[in-house]
């Protein structure tokens, strides 16, 4: 082969490589997609089916017969149970097996098969939205140094609710019961629910509040059920501390004639003082009560035993007020010329909450001039605003009933 041939050779078979090296790599690129179509295909496989397992268990639930909802009312010798069922008597059934022998306890709601009624799981104890959606505060943020003062009521209340909590075996020791619950009597505004908040700071106490007017419900027997819910819901999350607030609106005097109305509220009454009757002076469930109409309230409630120590938390004096005023003042940028004496003596006959209304329409005086910092014409100027302009503030508030 000459030259000119040869060249000619290794051109076209330059050009045949080339071409092969091409459909090799379109031939690479086709294996890849299928091979990702592939894995595709495959994870949607898994999809799917799992789709359809859970498809076919919710078809099973679905059509698995309805469970009834019962009561154990007792534990027999011979692993059976004594049920009360939602349908009315009671029945003695066996238990299943995979349902631990701790969970069968006296009172536990269960799930009872429709035809054999045995048991067939244990459910969670039922509270009702108003007694779940009352106020609770696993620590509040209120501690004693945010309380100005009520030196004397603080240590009667750390005395009665958090002595007990934090050292029990000393009154164990000198062999005495603490109060089993104490009423703070004042009024508005003076403070009540503050100390009842420090102490369970102090406790580290789950702090439930629950105003007495909720208890009082339209149907014979909701609100003493609701009363059974509470104080249950308070034994789920002990320690806690239990602050009834208005409970003179459930505690006022039974009376001779009532309507049925009075007479719902009085069964509300006589279920407070039955699971005030069962509480342990030394457990870790503490009753805390709050009015401003201690007047009215019924004997039954104030006798011993029950609201053993009655609190009054009295209307700051002058040098209480300057307390206050530095408390609720404390994180202002407060001017050097404020005079917390001369504010004190201005504000005769006004209670902690006007005091904290007045530091706050202070600061809006500043900020309505574009100011950093709040002077003494700004407190003065708020207590004309708070005090002076509202007749009901600015009058007598210490009546014998705190009305």
């Amino acid at each position: 082969m000459d030259d000119d041939q040869i060249r000619e050779f290794s051109e076209k078979m330059s050009v045949r490589i080339a071409s092969l090296e091409d459909r090799n790599d379109k031939l690479l690129e086709t294996a890849r997609r299928v091979e990702g179509e592939k894995r595709y295909a495959e994870t949607e496989l898994v999809r799917l089916q799992k789709e359809i397992r859970r498809l076919k268990q919710e078809l099973d639930r679905l059509k698995s017969p309805p469970l009834i909802i019962g009561n154990i009312r007792d534990i027999l010798a011979d692993s059976r149970v004594v049920v009360k069922s939602s349908t009315g008597p009671d029945f003695i059934v066996n238990a299943a097996d995979y349902i631990a022998k701790e969970n069968l306890v006296v009172g536990a709601r269960v799930a009872l098969n429709k035809q054999t009624l045995a048991v067939m799981g244990v459910l969670p104890p039922s509270l009702d939205p108003i007694v779940t959606g009352a106020e609770i505060i696993e620590k509040p943020p209120v501690t004693y140094g945010d309380i100005g003062g009520l030196e004397i009521q603080m240590r009667e209340l750390r005395e009665a609710v958090e002595d007990p909590l934090l050292k029990p075996d000393l009154y164990r020791k000198v062999g005495i019961e603490p109060p089993k619950g104490v009423l703070l009597v004042g009024p508005p505004g003076t403070g009540k629910t503050l100390l009842a908040k420090a102490v369970a700071n102090r406790t580290q106490a789950t702090f439930i509040r629950f105003v007495g007017s909720e208890l009082v419900q339209k149907y014979i027997g909701e609100g003493a059920r609701l009363v059974r819910e509470l104080f249950q819901l308070a034994r789920e999350k002990s320690p806690s501390i239990v602050f009834i607030d208005e409970l003179d609106s459930v505690g006022a005097k039974r009376l001779e004639v009532a309507t049925s109305g009075d007479r719902e509220v009085q069964r509300t009454l006589m279920q407070l003082l039955a699971e005030l009757d069962g509480f342990n002076p030394l457990g870790e469930v503490k009753i805390i009560g709050a009015t401003n109409r201690p007047d009215i309230l019924d004997e039954a409630l104030l006798r011993p035993g029950r609201f053993d120590r009655i609190i009054e938390i009295p209307m700051p004096g002058s040098e209480s007020r300057m307390t206050i005023f530095k408390i609720h003042s404390r994180k202002m940028n407060i001017a050097g010329e404020v005079d917390y004496g001369v504010l004190a003596s201005r504000c005769d006959g006004a209670t902690g909450a006007d005091i904290h209304a007045i530091c706050t329409e202070a600061g809006m005086f500043a900020i309505r001039e574009d100011r950093e910092t709040v002077s003494m014409t700004d407190f003065e100027r708020a207590v004309d605003k708070v005090l002076g302009d509202n007749p009901v503030r600015s009058g007598d508030s210490s009546g014998a009933m705190y009305a």
